[in-house]
């Protein structure tokens, strides 16, 4: 069976302080001998809470161009191992909240969050292209952003893909992905890795505390490493890719082969059942 080291790096950060945040996190990855994938969280060097646009595209960078494109590159080459890093994408006159995947060859991929929450409607544009999936040395991984946890399409999507694993940046505040990441991974027989910050940021007249317990759970269910709710911690787990693409339940049944598509249109606005 095939077997990689994953995992995700769960910190506090200074916001705004990139370059300060970027050595933090280069001292955790390069400490991760092992790692064949690492995750970072959401907005992973800038911070969270961005109070307005202006400096929104004061923290912005292209995709590919800027500073952050270029760290990830060149450390998934160093440390050879593949790098999924949420930042706050700038392109043309708009923003994303995005994460980039880094490979060790030097190939880089991009991700936009399609479900934005909170005050991110009024600061970002959702990602309108279908959910990343890419091939990796570690396998296929697909990529979600935070709050696309709570619509379990993104997901389905990504395993119909062929997503092995789900790299999941998040800076979370509500109390429950943790746990409905059990629902997540069990529905769509994927790993899933949740990296998640830890610590509080008072930006934009208010304080959010974030949840830390960043996670890595099996295709059944059972967390292979968890991060504590308030410290920094970098945590790895060897997985088998091949339990990812058994998607067979019983003798019977096969999670993707019963699927019934055309029973669940309802669920994109196209109901094809008779009326009652």
């Amino acid at each position: 069976m095939a077997q990689v080291v994953v995992g995700y790096v769960q910190q506090d950060i200074v916001f705004g302080a990139k370059e300060a945040n970027r050595l933090m996190y280069e001292r955790e990855i390069a400490l991760a001998k092992s790692a064949d994938l690492l995750v970072l969280p959401e907005l992973a060097l800038t911070g969270y809470d961005i109070p307005d646009l202006e400096a929104l595209a004061r923290l912005s960078e292209p995709f590919g161009e800027g500073p952050t494109s270029t760290w990830l590159v060149e450390s998934a080459a160093k440390y050879n191992t593949t790098l999924v890093c949420g930042y706050s994408e700038s392109a043309g006159e708009k923003f994303y909240n995005s994460a980039m995947v880094a490979l060790p060859s030097g190939e880089l991929h991009n991700y936009r969050k399609i479900h934005l929450y909170s005050r991110e409607k009024d600061l970002f544009a959702h990602g309108e292209e279908r959910p990343l999936v890419c091939e990796t040395p570690a396998g296929k991984v697909g990529v979600m952003i935070c709050f696309d946890w709570f619509f379990p399409e993104v997901a389905r999507c990504l395993a119909i893909d062929g997503a092995d694993i789900i790299a999941h940046p998040a800076n979370l505040v509500l109390p429950w992905c943790q746990d409905a990441m059990f629902a997540r991974s069990i529905e769509n027989r994927v790993y899933t890795i949740t990296a998640n910050r830890i610590g509080k940021e008072s930006q934009a007249g208010r304080t959010l505390t974030f949840t830390g317990r960043s996670q890595v759970m099996s295709t059944r269910g059972v967390r292979l490493s968890e991060a504590p709710t308030d410290q920094p911690h970098t945590g790895l787990a060897k997985i088998e890719l091949d339990e990812a693409s058994n998607k067979r339940i019983n003798a019977h049944n096969d999670l993707f082969e019963d699927r019934k598509p055309g029973q669940y249109a309802s669920i994109s606005g196209k109901e094809t059942f008779p009326a009652s």
